[in-house]
């Protein structure tokens, strides 16, 4: 009876031990994006995102492919000059993480929730909304 508790106990530990990595890999992945986004790296972007992503853009009613999306850098790059983005995860579950994000650009600041969905360290999906017309709440 004892046997069995402890081989339990050992079970749960390792599947806890082999769950931690993913969060941390899929943690570094997310840090590597919003460096990305914040530098209009296209290369880098490109490589984070799988073939088939979608990216949601609640806010706007719109859903990009990854070549819509790394086209609309251009846009993107004459917007984020100068900017500053923070992040913090917020939950990690199910192969979803959950972001806050601070996109403090010079002349005014937005509090987005984003999620990214990852398979074999690529972004599968993203969406994006707005939570706050500022950054107080970050």
């Amino acid at each position: 009876m004892m046997g069995d508790r402890r081989s339990v106990t050992f079970v749960a530990a390792a599947l806890l031990f082999s769950i931690i990595p993913v969060r941390a890999d899929d943690g570094a992945l997310i840090s590597r994006w919003y460096s990305a986004l914040l530098v209009a790296d296209r290369t880098e972007l490109s490589d984070l995102l799988a073939d088939d992503v979608r990216i949601k853009l609640e806010d706007l009613g719109i859903v990009q492919s990854k070549q819509e999306f790394i086209a609309s850098i251009d846009e993107w790059q004459g917007a984020v000059a100068g900017a500053e983005i923070r992040h913090r995860i917020e939950k990690s579950e199910g192969g979803v993480t959950t972001v806050i994000a601070c996109y403090d650009f010079p002349n005014n600041d937005m509090l987005m929730q984003e999620t990214f969905a990852v398979t074999d360290n690529r972004i599968t999906a993203s969406s994006q909304a707005a939570i706050a017309e500022n950054c107080d709440g970050y």
